[in-house]
């Protein structure tokens, strides 16, 4: 069964194409889609090649495509649909690394660290502070997945108060073993100290959150995006900074890379990351383990693993 791998081009192709070829040493492995047809019937990419009508349309005999990534919002779902193509993703790799990321960045908010740093580095020695604890605080997850599941075992040993939103309730044992307790939207957002946002993009989700959740939520909260920017209204999280004192940290934009002109990036209080929330050295070993191993499986004629399609 031939397979295509498409890599971005700043990707270590050398050492991740070794990786791949001790498994699958017939893989054919490119970093640009500038080609005519293929006759692959296992297309593998990541989030950064776009999936659309035009690339599947060069591949006449494609009956899989495997993301390597949680998030498959690059690739057109419906075009695969109609041609009976399966598609998974890989939605555990980049737990771990998500949820030490958003733990990381609440605590930097709620330590101002970033103000510290730069007094420092300008001279100063404050000696009064506002931080405060992470302990007591209520943070509310946006979405039970995999990563919001994760970031719940994660806040257990913090003493928060967890709770959490998403369209399906998961069951009361799980609830109790995570230590959260489920929450409407528009009262976790009030209740909240701290959001975290962990759902897909979807034409259900698209600028999900926008002005009238920013309202909802307290003054001065602290507001974290990791998941994909198309999911929150830009402009409403400006207003939502300049006048409820929202303290946010951005790790996804709506355009990557993001427009250094942006206004977003001269109002104050807000840490920001390069989509990078899930990219650790140890997540790209489980990214590129997780991928060979269901594309193997789909190969076998086993059922491949995180089917969405």
């Amino acid at each position: 069964m031939k397979i295509l791998i498409i890599l971005p081009p700043f990707f270590p192709a050398t050492s991740v194409e070794a990786t791949i070829k001790q498994i699958l040493p017939d893989a054919e492995i490119t970093t640009n889609t500038d080609f005519g047809q293929s006759n692959a019937e296992v297309l593998v990419a990541t989030t950064f090649t776009k999936v659309d009508e035009q690339l599947v349309s060069k591949f006449p005999n494609l009956k899989f495509v495997q993301i390597a990534s949680t998030g498959y919002d690059n690739v057109d779902a419906e075009t695969l649909r109609k041609r009976g193509v399966k598609l998974s993703n890989i939605p555990t790799a980049n737990k771990e690394s998500v949820a030490e990321h958003v733990i990381a960045v609440a605590l930097a908010q709620l330590k101002n660290l970033l103000y510290f740093h730069n007094e420092i580095v300008n001279g100063n020695w404050p000696f009064l502070t506002n931080s405060t604890e992470l302990m007591g605080k209520t943070f509310g997850i946006i979405g039970m997945g995999a990563i919001g599941k994760r970031l719940a075992e994660r806040l257990l040993y913090f003493g928060v108060n967890t709770i959490y939103s998403d369209p399906v309730r998961i069951p009361e044992e799980e609830e109790e073993n995570l230590g959260v307790s489920y929450a409407p939207m528009d009262e976790l957002l009030h209740r909240s100290d701290i959001v975290s946002l962990h759902v897909p993009l979807t034409k259900e989700t698209d600028r999900f959150i926008g002005e009238k959740e920013f309202n909802l939520m307290k003054d001065a909260a602290i507001f974290i995006n990791t998941s994909r920017g198309e999911v929150v209204d830009e402009p409403a999280l400006i207003k939502a900074i300049k006048s409820k004192g929202v303290r946010a940290c951005i790790d996804v934009y709506s355009q990557e890379p993001p427009d250094p002109g942006s206004e977003l990036f001269k109002v104050p209080n807000v840490i920001f990351s390069p989509h990078i929330a899930g990219v650790t050295v140890e997540s790209q070993q489980r990214f590129i383990a997780d991928t060979i191993s269901n594309v193997l499986k789909y190969v076998q004629g086993l059922e491949p693993s995180y089917q969405v399609l």
